[in-house]
């Protein structure tokens, strides 16, 4: 009887093997102290180390009937005997001992499975030509889940350069405060295209929660843009009003078809240079299938971006041509009243360094965004409200009806 082989392991179209591959614990402590010393913020945050204390405490907490038993019985005993010795405390000092040690040994583990993480994800990096940086406070991105909240810190970044920056980050941000207060993560995928364009929106119809989208910002109904073919079962798309043919040549059904087959799971949004692919959960990870999914859609979105870069706002070439005209009328007589001078006409192919032709692209007009499409309106939320407003009836209404039917039995 022969014995079945195992399957052969994965491959993937990326080098993948700093992912699984055993980590010398020498090395990772030697990678630890470096990045210590080149980001001081990488060091185990005091919060960390806080939640953990507080969870010792609460587990402390639940045992403390039994050390204020222990403890009693241990007081009585000693005054029935006409003393007080340590040895009746050993239980309660045990157990002390015991939940420090648990708080110990959680941090140091803690730790140690943050130092490994960190030095597979810099192996990774450099294995495809990517850096890595372990946090950075408040990232300068136009994105929608940034610059809210308290404390929004990016975490595990990987950066590609080439052929155009890419950034892979986890993110997190905290709102309210007390028993209200909390923290929203995400992971963010951000590609740097070149050329500002309309502020545009694709929430993803997979990911929406239970009352509509899970996106931090709500937009106006009225911006909603209707696309051809099966895309509208996939994404809801937002643009300014009066953009929507410039949606509609940034978004040909090539362009659609490639954000349905790779990016389906992730919201999109385009403002000023950036596009940004969001989830709800971390894109940084040390699982290869993650990194093959998200690699392949920023693979099939790249080559589409050079068409995006053609793009030009016809509302700002319209500007600039009548600020031109204007100029030129301002500037003609006072030339005609100075006199030509003669001026010796250049060779015609000849080019310096500060005469360089710029590319082509520079020849499509002036890039930018006019004021109306730079930002997206925002909405009313009104799928959270009535979802709200229908949880608040269920709750109180039979209370309500209770009431009210109280009331007409006590009427004469």
């Amino acid at each position: 009887m022969s014995i079945p082989s195992s399957p052969p392991p994965r491959t993937f179209p990326f080098e993948a093997r700093p992912l699984l591959e055993p980590v010398d614990k020498r090395e990772a402590q030697r990678f630890h102290e470096e990045l210590k010393r080149r980001f001081p913020a990488a060091r185990m945050s005091a919060v960390t180390i806080v939640f953990l204390v507080i969870a010792g405490v609460v587990f402390l907490g639940a045992l403390l009937p039994i050390v204020i038993s222990v403890a009693a019985i241990a007081v009585t005993t000693s005054a029935d005997s006409g003393g007080f010795g340590l040895l009746p405390l050993l239980p309660v000092l045990f157990i002390v001992g015991v939940v420090g040690l648990l708080v110990f040994v959680l941090v140091r583990a803690n730790l140690a499975r943050t130092k490994e993480r960190r030095y597979r994800l810099d192996r990774f990096a450099r294995a495809n030509a990517m850096t890595y940086r372990p946090t950075l406070p408040a990232p300068k991105l136009p994105g929608m889940i940034f610059n809210r909240g308290s404390g929004p810190t990016a975490s595990d970044l990987l950066r590609g350069e080439h052929p155009r920056f890419v950034e892979f980050a986890n993110y997190q941000y905290t709102t309210g405060s007390g028993k209200e207060q909390t923290t929203h993560r995400w992971g963010y995928v951000a590609i740097h295209i070149g050329t500002p364009l309309p502020h545009i929106v694709l929430d993803a119809v997979g990911n929406n929660a239970l009352f509509g989208s899970n996106l931090p910002t709500q937009f106006a109904k009225a911006q909603r843009l209707s696309l051809e073919g099966d895309f509208d079962r996939y994404f809801t798309l937002y643009c300014p009003e009066g953009y929507e043919r410039d949606a509609l040549y940034l978004f040909t059904p090539d362009v659609m078809a490639r954000f349905i087959d790779h990016a389906a799971q992730l919201d999109v949004e385009i403002v000023d240079e950036w596009l940004f692919l969001y989830t709800g959960r971390p894109v940084v990870t040390l699982d290869p299938g993650t990194w093959a999914w998200l690699f392949s859609a920023v693979s099939a979105l790249m080559d589409k971006l050079a068409q995006w870069q053609r793009w030009r706002d016809d509302r700002l070439a319209a500007e600039a041509q009548a600020w031109a005209q204007r100029d030129a009328r301002a500037v003609a007589p006072a030339a005609a009243a100075a006199g030509a001078a003669p001026v010796s006409a250049p060779f015609p192919f000849h080019t310096t360094a500060s005469a360089a032709p710029p590319p082509p692209t520079d020849w499509l007009g002036p890039k930018g965004v006019a004021q109306p499409g730079r930002r997206l309106k925002g909405g009313v939320p009104w799928a959270l409200i009535i979802g709200g407003g229908i949880l608040l009836l269920v709750l109180v209404g039979p209370m309500l009806l209770g009431l009210a039917g109280m009331l007409v039995s006590l009427a004469p």
